[in-house]
């Protein structure tokens, strides 16, 4: 074996990364870095990325790092995002450059502003192409490398000759990306019904699919207005708690279940998930509320069709899951490089 081979492993053991968040979609990574110590306070740095220079921020800084290493392993941190519904590559995205000054953050206002009139510019276009195209957001890219459009449309668009006209006008790269109603919500989004900032703005990277049944599970309103969030569809939080709320109604008998309780026997009519009661109606026809614990099962009511009607229920309602997710998926069309 020879000595460079046997020296890369330890060399790649010894790289050191931080976490940043970066670009209009708070793209999260892991970057190389070779700084000695980490920030404890709110940090902006400049890294490097397949899309060019980007501004963006110190995930972490408080207690994942020691000696500007961070502490947390691959399987750590894919756990730990996994388990915050949150997506992340645990492969290296880029590359730190270096911590952000005041002309870098002055610079980044300053693209705001062109990115304000480039947009502009692109509606413009496409409205004298008569594109169906709706334009969400534009990105310039820190660096100047490209601008990149956010848009939003029903079917696929030959844009075309659209980037050629833009690239034209200004000179650069061109990127088109083509996003859902969640990808809006995050874009633009602010504050939802409870008073926090959108979740897909504040933390959420991957908007897994949310359904009615987990509405119904958690005996929410089911007043269209009030469960669908900023996007129009139903609100992401609906999902946080529906793991539980499952494990915990597997535990309650079905109703016309037979049970024995302290106060006779009788049958279940009713359960409540989060308090774990069940109501009974007794023989005599009283209705008792019983704690879970409190009683003994005597006789299921359920038959084998049942278990088909329930299988054919949940395979139906895993379907309307998958079919929930974002409607469009991003494509990518680049201008002519200058």
């Amino acid at each position: 074996m020879s000595e460079a081979a046997a020296t890369k492993p330890k060399q790649a053991k010894n790289k050191k990364y931080m976490l940043v968040c970066c670009g209009r979609m708070n793209t999260l990574g892991l970057f190389e870095h070779h700084e000695t110590r980490i920030p404890k306070v709110d940090t902006r740095v400049v890294v490097k990325t397949d899309k060019g220079l980007e501004l963006g921020y110190l995930v972490g800084q408080l207690s994942s790092y020691k000696a500007g290493q961070l502490k947390l392993d691959n399987d750590q941190i894919k756990k730990y995002f996994d388990d915050s519904n949150i997506d992340i590559s645990i492969d290296q995205t880029g590359k730190f450059v270096r911590y952000a000054t005041a002309a870098d953050i002055s610079e980044e206002r300053h693209l705001q502003k062109i990115a304000e009139e480039e947009m502009e510019c692109c509606r413009r276009f496409i409205k004298e192409l008569g594109l169906p195209m709706k334009i969400v957001d534009a990105e310039h890219i820190f660096g100047g490398e490209r601008v990149i459009f956010y848009f939003m449309s029903d079917g696929r668009v030959d844009f075309r000759e659209l980037v050629k006209k833009i690239a034209q006008e200004y000179q650069t790269r061109i990127e088109m990306r083509q996003i859902g109603a969640r990808d809006e919500a995050k874009i633009l989004g602010d504050v939802e019904s409870c008073g926090q900032q959108c979740c897909c703005q504040r933390f959420l990277k991957l908007l897994k699919p949310v359904n009615m049944r987990m509405a119904k599970m958690q005996k929410a309103t089911l007043d269209p207005s009030k469960i669908s969030g900023y996007c129009g569809r139903l609100k992401c939080c609906l999902r946080y708690e529906d793991k539980t709320y499952t494990e915990l109604k597997k535990r309650l008998p079905k109703k016309n279940t037979k049970v024995k309780t302290q106060y006779g026997e009788g049958k279940v009519t009713d359960t409540q998930i989060l308090t774990q009661l069940v109501m009974v109606e007794l023989s005599d026809g009283l209705k008792v509320s019983v704690a879970l614990e409190e009683l003994e099962i005597i006789s299921s009511p359920a038959t084998t069709k049942d278990k088909q009607d329930d299988a054919s229920k949940d395979k139906q309602q895993a379907d309307g899951e998958n079919k929930e997710g974002p409607q469009a998926q991003d494509s990518v069309v680049k201008g002519p490089e200058q």
